[in-house]
């Protein structure tokens, strides 16, 4: 079995193998340009990590594995369109440092590549599942995108809203992942499932805890000043729970911090102060422990033997707990 160091090796050297063409390079160069700028690459691991669960030839998957990463950053250059949004991982976003149009065509381009890498692979009766599979996941993917500009125009987003919308725009990518990777390998329709559902369930957890690690995360881990959430009145579990457990006055006074400028002297700590006055940190810690167990029940359904599991179980601990 390959470690994740060696997985992420083995999908370096496909990338390599597959460049964007080098013309027109008004087209193609941001295409290079947004995968240059780093990131986990998770998504296309887990792909890799479902297929060995029950094969070691997991080159098998990696076709499938870089048409994830591709729909990705094709989701995340249209993002940051949509959100104005300067600056990706510390770099000038490619409607930036291009324009938006260019962005637009760009991040296009790299969703019919997605395409192209998905038609790689070898088995004929695979491919037709992995398109089904693959645009059931888009789409849900723009669904959850169009919630979460729907909710930023609302006052009021009930929780089970919030929780669709996250498990839509982010989870549902990394249970599909896992469900194509573990496809490449024969697995079963009935394995598939499981592992669909773990990944979205271990996704929603995932948010859950950045959604804290936003307000209660050290700064010194983290690498930034905490609170950003708050300044952009941003509709997070926190908030949203605040508001639901808040009485009359203290959800007056949240409301009204949730709709000050991110300039607002003392909104950072206005805001946490009545978060910590509910324990909102506690019911995130809770429902992220709830996910998770629920998600590990699962995998534990998958057919793949206990050991060939360890490597996927010990991942997704460390992401669900980690504390940056």
């Amino acid at each position: 079995m390959f470690s994740s160091n060696e997985l992420q090796a083995l999908l370096a050297d496909y990338a390599a193998k597959h460049p964007f063409p080098e013309r027109p390079s008004g087209l193609y160069e941001p295409c290079t340009y947004m995968l240059a700028l780093g990131g986990k690459r998770l998504r296309p691991l887990l792909a890799l990590m479902g297929c060995q669960l029950f094969t070691d030839e997991v080159q098998r998957a990696l076709p499938v594995a870089w048409a994830v990463e591709l729909f990705h950053n094709f989701t995340l250059i249209h993002d940051d369109i949509m959100d104005a949004a300067p600056l990706r991982r510390g770099q000038p976003t490619v409607h930036t440092r291009w324009n938006v149009n260019t962005a637009i065509l760009s991040g296009d381009v790299m969703l019919i590549y997605a395409y192209e890498h998905l038609l790689k692979v070898s088995d004929a009766a695979i491919v037709v599942d992995l398109l089904r599979l693959f645009n059931r996941i888009a789409a849900e993917v723009c669904e959850g995108q169009q919630h979460d500009m729907d909710f930023e125009q609302r006052e009021s987003v009930s929780l089970a809203e919030y929780l669709q919308m996250i498990e839509q725009k982010t989870a549902a990518l990394l249970g599909g992942a896992l469900a194509m990777g573990a496809r490449c390998a024969g697995a079963s329709a009935d394995d598939c499932n499981h592992l669909e559902k773990f990944g979205r369930l271990a996704g929603v957890a995932f948010q859950i805890q950045d959604d804290w690690l936003d307000t209660y995360g050290d700064p010194a881990r983290v690498g930034k000043q905490p609170g950003g959430d708050i300044l952009q009145n941003k509709k997070t579990f926190l908030t949203i729970k605040a508001l639901e457990l808040a009485g009359e006055n203290e959800r007056a006074e949240l409301l009204y911090w949730l709709n000050t400028p991110a300039n607002t002297p003392g909104k950072v700590i206005a805001v946490r102060q009545l978060f910590d006055r509910y324990d909102i940190a506690a019911h995130a810690t809770a429902l992220k422990e709830q996910l998770q167990c629920a998600a590990f029940e699962q995998l534990d359904a998958v057919s793949a033997p206990r050991e060939r599991q360890t490597l996927l179980r010990q991942m997704v601990t460390q992401l669900l707990h980690r504390e940056y």
